[in-house]
């Protein structure tokens, strides 16, 4: 397998094409709970997913457009807090009862890297409560050698600081590492921290400019469902619509 060691994966958008679908609808439906009219159009969420953490985009919401009715000052961080718990609650709902599912390719992909004995991570911004739901549940039979998430880290992408803390956990090299992201902001963090960087692209990202990866796919894809598109690589990665580990890592190594 050469001298990468391990996969770190980020989760919304590249485990599970959460944002559009999972996140803005849970945002929505909190509002709603919470007595509020706003709503969330998807070319506004759009928007807001170049700030990252969903506490963060809340807090921008109200500072620049406000929400439907006023909010006192000193109950801003209190109620942010609880729409966020409430919101994060809604949105594990919907990946537990399976309204949204893996994106192609991500769990053979996963099974890949654990047959060939590498270190499989998650590093995410989003809460810890829902990666433990696509962690625990949905790929219950993948060996997860560290999950980051939440809180753990206080400066969120664009900074390295997750991934950074990846590799301090894991002992590893920057150039032991490959890491699947989809956004402009995460692959900055995982270049910054100087690992190799597999991007995949969903229908929020695919007009970022995430040309700083090293190979950029449409989706990883899978031999008997949806192919992938290679917008990026060199030609010996020798890409026919599926991404598998080996050739990854050996590209890599090469």
């Amino acid at each position: 397998m050469g001298k990468i060691k391990a996969v770190f994966f980020d989760q919304d958008g590249v485990i599970i094409d959460t944002e559009r679908d999972g996140h803005r609808v849970s945002f929505n439906m909190t509002f709603k709970e919470f007595g509020f009219t706003d709503e969330w159009s998807v070319d506004y969420y759009h928007e807001l997913l170049q700030i990252a953490g969903g506490k963060e985009r809340m807090k921008h919401h109200l500072q620049t457009k406000g929400f439907s009715k006023p909010v006192p000052p000193e109950k801003v961080d209190d109620l942010i807090k609880e729409m966020h718990k409430r919101k994060t609650a809604i949105f594990v709902e919907l990946i537990e009862t399976g309204k949204l599912p893996l994106r192609p390719g991500i769990h053979r992909f996963m099974k890949e890297a654990m047959q060939s004995g590498l270190m499989i991570g998650v590093c995410t911004t989003s809460n810890e409560q829902a990666a433990k739901a696509i962690t625990e549940k949905i790929l219950a039979d993948i060996k997860f050698d560290i999950v980051l998430a939440g809180d753990v880290v206080s400066h969120k992408k664009p900074d390295p600081e997750i991934y950074n803390l990846a590799l301090t956990r894991t002992g590893l090299k920057p150039d032991e590492v490959m890491v699947v992201e989809d956004s402009k902001n995460g692959v900055l963090a995982a270049k910054a921290a100087g690992a190799y960087v597999i991007v995949t692209t969903n229908s929020y990202t695919e007009k970022e400019d995430v040309n700083a990866g090293d190979i950029i796919v449409t989706s990883l894809g899978d031999p008997e469902g949806e192919h992938g598109r290679l917008t990026k690589g060199a030609a010996n990665l020798k890409f026919d619509g599926v991404l598998h580990v080996r050739q990854a890592a050996e590209y890599f190594a090469g």
